[in-house]
């Protein structure tokens, strides 16, 4: 049997072989401490700075301003819970979106019950929040605005540039968790203007279990981990180095190669779309038309019932769907019940996402097969 077609590359992705090669010598040969003053924690260490290097040719910042962790969930935590401990003296109020990541907003809820207040921000039915809105939910003890870059559901961009102006008249510390779109879009920190930017390494052809946060120089954060002084005293733990290698391996190519790699995950996606409009009536798509990421497509399909269409193409196309069901309960996503898109739209949900390696080939098959999974599943409840 061949392979299901891959079209869940928002959950995770492959490994290119150019990082498996760059990883290789750190697991078959170079396995030194280091923090070790010898020639086998000088290699090592070598090694993480120059993955640090890479890592800056794709945030476009200073390789003193990067600390690596465990993924995004890490990094989101160290940027949040860090700017609560740092700035706690002057206020406990954060700013966030109803859109987030639950790497965002159950650090959050953590938070709340240590006496912070959070703003939980609404979107449009694109899932776009409004810059104005942020403007005026800020109060005397805000400390910390925290939005994503880019939504893992519907792709939605949000104005992280017109956010951070707003955050820097106001002298607020600006997070945003770009997971999503580091590597797919400019991620540039000049750009951007954000004070801290979390990246996970298995959203970009790294491995799983390795992430990096950039710091802007002179913030200081309160530590997340504590014991010895890695990452400049501001990540205790020796570090993973075959990881951290993936990881610049990876930002590497992802920044020589992003505007080709934009435009082809557009055409893939586009194909894809225009495809199943062709073979479905009533095909919806859920997010913004133009503001999202060039690989992703959420559409509700006909039938109404996401889980029972990716039972049925499971074993030719992989796909996610935007409710979740545990034990015979459907819970919408929080993303599509925030975009106030209707329960009976957000039950036929799925998110499509393609990638680097998605061909033309690949998106037609997915094509066919879909859009025959749904034309039967219709006939079946009709009878």
């Amino acid at each position: 049997m061949n392979k299901p077609v891959y079209l869940d590359y928002n959950a995770t992705t492959p490994h290119v072989p150019e990082v498996i090669e760059a990883m290789r010598p750190y697991l078959e040969e170079h396995f030194g401490n280091p923090s070790s003053t010898y020639s086998y924690g000088r290699k090592t260490r070598n090694a993480i700075e120059a993955a640090r290097w890479q890592v800056t040719s794709l945030l476009g910042c200073k390789a003193e301003e990067i600390i690596f962790t465990s993924g995004g969930t890490e990094s989101n935590n160290n940027a949040i819970r860090g700017i609560a401990s740092a700035l706690r003296g002057r206020g406990n109020h954060i700013i966030t979106t109803q859109v987030e990541h639950p790497a965002v907003t159950q650090v959050c809820r953590y938070l709340e019950g240590f006496g912070f207040e959070t703003t939980y921000l609404p979107v449009d039915g694109y899932g776009l929040v409004d810059a104005s809105d942020v403007e005026k939910a800020i109060t005397l003890k805000t400390i910390l605005i925290t939005v994503m870059h880019a939504n893992n559901e519907v792709g939605t961009i949000q104005p992280i540039e017109e956010i951070s102006k707003i955050a820097r008249s106001r002298g607020i510390v600006l997070h945003t968790d770009a997971a999503q779109s580091a590597g797919k879009i400019p991620v540039d920190t000049g750009l951007l203007g954000a004070d801290l930017i979390s990246i996970a390494g298995h959203k970009l052809y790294a491995p799983k279990g390795v992430g990096a946060l950039y710091i802007r120089r002179g913030l200081e954060l309160g530590k997340l981990m504590h014991g010895a002084g890695q990452e400049g005293g501001r990540r205790a733990g020796t570090e993973n180095v075959l990881e951290i290698v993936g990881l610049g391996k990876a930002c590497e190519i992802a920044a020589h190669n992003l505007q080709e790699n934009m435009h082809s995950m557009r055409e893939t996606r586009d194909r894809l779309h225009r495809g199943l409009v062709e073979r479905l009536n009533d095909v919806v798509l859920n997010g913004h038309p133009e503001r999202r990421l060039p690989n992703t497509l959420n559409v509700t399909l006909p039938g109404g019932n996401a889980h029972a269409l990716l039972a049925a193409i499971q074993d030719h196309v992989a796909a996610s769907a935007g409710a979740a069901c545990h034990s015979g309960e459907v819970r919408i996503s929080p993303v599509l019940k925030a975009m106030n898109v209707p329960e009976e739209w957000a039950r036929g949900a799925v998110r499509l996402t393609t990638g680097r390696m998605t061909t033309f080939e690949e998106v037609d098959e997915a094509i066919t097969v879909i859009s025959e999974a749904v034309k039967r599943l219709k006939s079946k409840a009709r009878q």
